[in-house]
């Protein structure tokens, strides 16, 4: 299919734009003074087993993604912006449980570090990330990283969107930032997701796609740069989850004089399994947005496109094209824009109607665990109109439709399913936020209640130690579980430095 890319590279350059200018405001890092403390060897130990046990205990339904972390991102406002701790506030107080964060290599490390895979290294520069990942925690938010740019010292004075002659230095980068987010330093929260390079599919981040003869390399990078990034991240955080890809919606498969190189997503995908069938991650993430920007979620889409329309072909050539079974798959960006920022953008009222259908069409999928809209609110700067508020932070109509959806979705108020039979479950229970002025290993106080259509089936009370990645694992003693059968188990947490939190967890007997 023939197109017309500007649109769609407009939106998909919004990140560098944006942040040039950002980074030449005055006063645009806010630097909190917190001291770092290493947890001990032996402690770590244990809170690692701990978290590695909990990571298997929320199992999916298979009809639907009935929980999804979903959130926003938006760099501009969330991170640069003067307000951006009121944004904070309003992003979790419309139901967001994630927000997604683009990490710039070149500008996090413009010379080289002494000692690459340290997080303190004094080369880095993280000092609006750290505040980033901070602010999230204390509205009880998960972050997703992505990690996009080479810095010209590791691919000899190039453009960032060049890979690193050595890929040895982005693991050592990728090990740098997740350790720094691992929970091992004080003041320095747990991040929990991570995805490798952005829209990898397009020149505008990764180039070359294609070489002089106009046959397709791009993929064969990625899959190098994807090897390295996740043995990187998981060197510096195990628990950590990692997505590549980070796709875009749409390509071409063959260079067009004049516009920017695109591969499609679904021939970028294989030709990254067919460069390594073995490689390692735990998502796919792909950016499924409608194109033109005028066109509904549901949009007829030809494959190897891909749209919510094709993403059913796209996940079963997944599986098969890396062998596996059940892959999962994270919408790290989804937005439509809005008139008149965008001329050619739908009416705000049509806006919530497509925000409601996109999370949709995300939740009937059971493979999607993440959903993400792109922006949280229209910026000066930023030429992606999308935000659910306008410029200067009045709602748009879609603000409030995804504050009625979003709660219901939450991760944070999961759902379990279980064998028939299974005794004395072990429950996870996010409680984020407790790790804002809680050390790991603080006591947490639970009473727990479990309920079955309604009547009492167990009551319990106990001190869990805050873990590493802020929750609990909670042992529901007294509940065996049978088959057929859906309980609702409440859960009221607190610690001394903090008041009480409350979590719905729905278990379901299979």
């Amino acid at each position: 299919m023939q197109q017309d890319c500007a649109n769609f590279v407009s939106k998909a350059s919004h990140p560098l734009r944006t942040l040039h200018i950002a980074l030449t405001e005055p006063g645009y890092r806010a630097r909190v003074a917190f001291p770092r403390r290493t947890i001990t060897v032996t402690a770590a130990r244990r809170l690692f087993l701990a978290v590695l046990t909990a990571l298997v205990l929320l199992v999916p339904t298979a009809s639907a993604a009935d929980r999804m972390w979903i959130g926003f991102h938006d760099d501009p406002t969330l991170r640069f912006d003067g307000g951006r701790a009121e944004a904070f506030g309003r992003a979790a107080g419309s139901g967001a449980t994630i927000v997604r964060g683009l990490v710039e290599w070149q500008r996090v490390a413009p010379l080289k570090p002494a000692k690459p895979t340290d997080p303190f290294d004094p080369a880095y520069n993280f000092n609006d990330i750290d505040e980033f990942v901070r602010n999230a925690q204390l509205n009880g938010m998960e972050v997703i990283l992505t990690l996009w740019g080479t810095p010209g010292w590791a691919n000899g004075n190039q453009r960032p969107q060049l890979v690193p002659k050595k890929m040895a230095d982005f693991q050592n980068f990728a090990k740098a930032i997740s350790s720094r987010y691992s929970g091992r330093f004080a003041g320095f929260p747990y991040v929990r997701f991570y995805g490798i390079w952005n829209e990898s599919n397009l020149a505008t981040f990764l180039s070359p796609q294609y070489d002089i003869n106009g046959n397709i390399v791009s993929p064969r990078n990625y899959a190098k740069l994807a090897a390295s990034g996740y043995a990187g991240i998981k060197a510096g955080n195990p628990t950590a989850l990692v997505a590549i890809g980070e796709t875009s919606s749409n390509g071409r498969d063959k260079i067009v004089s004049g516009q920017t190189d695109t591969v499609r997503p679904g021939t970028f995908m294989k030709l990254v399994a067919k460069a390594n069938p073995r490689l390692k991650f735990d998502a796919w993430a792909q950016h499924p947005y409608p194109f033109p920007v005028a066109q509904a979620p549901g949009q007829k889409t030809k494959y190897p496109n891909v749209t919510f329309s094709t993403l059913p072909q796209f996940e079963k050539e997944l599986d098969a094209a890396f062998k596996r079974k059940n892959i999962p798959i994270w919408i790290t960006e989804y937005g439509n824009e809005t008139k008149p920022g965008e001329p050619k953008g739908v009416s705000e009222a049509q806006q919530s109607v497509y925000l409601s259908q996109a999370i949709g069409f995300a939740r009937k999928d059971p493979r999607i665990q993440m959903f993400v809209w792109f922006v949280l609110e229209d910026s000066a700067g930023n030429p992606w109109q999308s935000g659910l508020y306008r410029k200067g932070g009045a709602p748009k109509p879609a603000s409030a439709k995804f504050a009625a959806i979003a709660p219901g979705l939450s991760m944070v108020h999961g759902k379990l399913a279980l064998k028939g039979g299974t005794r004395n479950p072990l429950v996870k229970v996010y409680v984020r936020s407790f790790c804002s002025n809680n050390p790991v290993g603080t006591g947490v106080g639970t009473t727990s209640r479990t309920t079955l259509n309604g009547k009492l089936v167990q009551v319990d009370q106990a001190e869990l130690p805050l873990l590493i990645d802020c929750s609990i694992n909670l042992r529901v003693n007294g509940l065996t579980v049978a088959k057929g059968k859906t309980y609702v188990l409440s859960v009221q947490a607190n610690t001394i430095a903090m008041g009480q939190l409350g979590r719905t967890i729905t278990i379901v007997g299979t």
